[in-house]
């Protein structure tokens, strides 16, 4: 089976109308690749079969399964664990401060792929037994296929090669090769499926205290940027955090936040239009 450059063209901006997610044309080995697995798995005879395929899909599982197949799911317990130990340690216990003592503070894990991000937060709480426990973690994806990943929780080595062996005794149990979370840390995030690019899908989500959305804006253009900070922005109370990725930054993508450096780790706060 062969793509065409045109045909490649089309499925590269259908992603992005999607999803944001832009694919340079040096990237259409990856997408031949990857999709024609796809094919073979639906006995599709050629590229523009499955084009029509992904565009008048009413389910949306297509479309979902298209995310799976062009996606990169790189994430593991304990990535950029400075930053976690400032949101632990330093943000969240002063959010809880500013807040009413009945209030709740409401973390969302934004592009979480398989879990390992809300769910190494989530470890890290139950390590802090001094703080409140009214803390509600909230997980979403864009693709179905890692959510279902994330909600069963089972593990490899190279997955939870940065956890602190004790974490690793506490919280995981072995089966053969893999380690699989326990009951009390899944059931502490819920997950669910939302588009950045999807005002309407990311109302369920609304009223957040911090936002992680770590290592995501790297595969948006700068349009996409802007259009997924401002709807982070809307999803996040007044004075809320956004935290990116420590080799990201939002200079030259939105003016919304103020910047505010916490032991030497950068978040943006929230600041009223």
């Amino acid at each position: 089976m062969h793509l065409s450059e045109s045909t490649f063209r089309e499925i590269r901006d259908y992603i992005y109308e999607k999803s944001g997610i832009f694919i340079a044309d040096t990237k259409k080995y990856l997408i031949d690749n990857r999709l024609s697995r796809v094919l073979q798995e639906k006995n599709l005879t050629s590229f523009e079969e499955y084009l029509r395929i992904i565009k008048y899909s009413s389910n949306g599982t297509e479309l979902s399964r298209l995310f799976d197949a062009v996606t990169t799911n790189e994430t593991y317990f304990y990535r950029e664990p400075h930053q976690l130990t400032v949101l632990v340690e330093e943000i969240i216990p002063e959010v809880i401060r500013s807040l009413h003592a009945a209030q709740s503070v409401k973390i969302w894990s934004a592009a979480c792929s398989t879990g390992e991000e809300p769910y190494t937060i989530s470890i890290m709480l139950m390590e802090k037994p001094t703080l409140p426990k009214r803390i509600q973690m909230f997980a979403s994806d864009l693709s179905q296929g890692v959510l279902e990943s994330a909600k069963k929780a089972i593990f490899s080595s190279y997955s939870v090669r940065n956890a602190p062996p004790q974490h690793l005794k506490r919280y995981f149990s072995i089966r053969g090769q893999d380690h699989v979370l326990n009951e009390e840390v899944r059931k502490s995030v819920r997950f669910m499926r939302a588009n950045l690019m999807d005002n309407r899908e990311l109302k369920q989500l609304r009223g957040m205290d911090i936002i992680l959305c770590r290592n995501v804006l790297i595969y948006f253009d700068a349009r996409s940027k802007q259009r997924a900070v401002s709807n982070l922005y809307d999803n996040l109370n007044p004075g809320g955090y956004l935290i990116i990725g420590s080799s990201e930054s939002l200079h030259n993508v939105t003016r919304a936040f103020r910047p505010v450096v916490i032991n030497r780790v950068i978040a943006y706060q929230k600041v009223q239009r």
